[in-house]
């Protein structure tokens, strides 16, 4: 008996052809079943949004979501087949212990790069915990010059350091002086007690006396603070031209309005780096305590078409607006410039991309970045100051909206 082996008739062989062409034909058509098959990248978001700093967590948490978003509905990392970036949010929790926690679980979640952290405190903890996995860190907000200043190859800051942030502020603070005829000689300081609050007013203590300003004292206050009251009568028996408040949001609000309603009134309130004098929140709220308020902060750069979109995508979102959602937006958009000039996830192309950016395309006043010792050397802050219920830009002049009002208080 032979045994033969089954061929395929002509028009099943036809049709099995057909077959596999259509399928070919079909997958070859959908682009977008090609892209859900590429990998997302994770990035991973930090920020407080519990505890004392939550709110300025919320803001950061925004402009990074308005970014990624952004950057997915434009189509995702191109160098990588379209792969779009996927937030892994963690809560910082308003400490450096909860931080250091939170990068633990990023790592293990498998995130390429970690941004924000926006306290300094949370950003030098965080920064130190992901360079144990060699892991991307962009710090948002972190002041303090500590965490540039350690050698850390994994982390990159956008924006100025509160060395960068003191010279801009003295020398705006002269210039306005002068241009009001000095009326401003006396100046007691107000600050934080913690890493960026103490940090910045040494460093103001000792620029201020070099330009004819004498600091009669330095007040340190607890985050949070229940009660501003001893501070406001200190303020009152010293009788200052200028306080110069560096806090955190809820606690510069306290002092400003506990000075108002003990009709505490120094000739200027010209903060630094202050949470609350640059954020519309505060401007809506108490607009008498906040009016002719100036600080020398983070700021976006209001001549960039962008500058306006991102605005609009934030009171979309039904918030107000504070430099944390520019700063957050402007640094995410760095980290997608970063992986698509990588290509790859891989953490150590990431920072190699990093070290060698030049990238503009932000909505801050820095032009491209230049990271030196992972501080982009470009960056600089922004004098701003209430006016007519508006937060108004005064410096630099280059775009300045707005004149100074000076002295602050008659």
């Amino acid at each position: 008996m032979t045994t033969r082996t089954p061929i395929l008739s002509g028009d099943a062989d036809r049709r099995t052809i057909l077959k596999g062409a259509l399928a070919g034909a079909a997958f070859m058509a959908s682009p977008a079943i090609l892209r859900a098959q590429v990998p997302a990248v994770k990035v991973g978001i930090l920020q407080p949004v519990t505890g004392a700093l939550a709110q300025d967590g919320a803001f950061g948490r925004l402009g990074a979501e308005i970014a990624l978003k952004e950057i997915n509905d434009a189509g995702g990392i191109r160098s990588m087949g379209g792969a779009k970036l996927e937030m892994v949010f963690a809560d910082a929790r308003s400490n450096p212990e909860a931080a250091t926690q939170e990068v633990e679980k990023l790592n293990a979640e498998g995130v390429a790069a970690i941004v924000g952290g926006f306290a300094s405190p949370i950003c030098l903890a965080a920064s130190q915990a992901a360079s144990r996995y060699d892991l991307p860190y962009i710090v948002d907000v972190g002041v303090s010059d500590q965490i540039v200043n350690r050698g850390l190859k994994n982390t990159f800051r956008l924006g100025p350091g509160f060395g960068t942030v003191t010279t801009a502020a003295v020398s705006n603070l002269v210039k306005l002086n002068d241009a009001a005829g000095k009326p401003a000689k006396t100046v007691v300081l107000v600050h934080e007690d913690g890493l960026f609050g103490s940090g910045l007013a040494k460093l103001m203590a000792t620029e201020l006396p070099k330009h004819g300003f004498e600091v009669l004292e330095t007040i340190a206050h607890p985050t949070p603070s229940r009660d501003m009251a001893n501070v406001a009568l200190r303020i009152r028996a010293l009788n200052p031209d200028l306080v110069i408040p560096s806090s955190y949001y809820g606690e510069f609000v306290l002092l400003a309005r506990t000075m108002q309603q003990q009709r505490i009134r120094p000739k200027g309130i010209y903060a630094v780096l202050n949470g609350a004098a640059s954020n519309f929140r505060f401007v809506k709220e108490f607009p008498e305590a906040a009016e002719n308020v100036m600080d020398c902060n983070h700021w976006h750069d209001p001549r960039k078409a962008r500058s306006a979109v991102v605005m609009k995508a934030a009171a979309d979102a039904g918030s107000v607006w504070a430099y944390n959602i520019p700063l957050n937006y402007s640094c995410v958009r760095l980290l997608a410039d970063a992986i698509e000039r990588a290509g790859s996830a891989d953490r150590g192309k990431i920072i190699e991309a990093l070290a060698n950016s030049a990238y503009d395309d932000h909505i801050m006043p820095y032009g491209p970045t230049k990271f030196v010792n992972g501080q982009n050397t470009g960056a600089a802050p922004v004098n701003t100051q209430v006016q007519g219920g508006d937060i108004k830009v005064i410096f630099p002049e280059s775009f300045a909206n707005a004149r100074p009002v000076f002295p602050v208080r008659a």
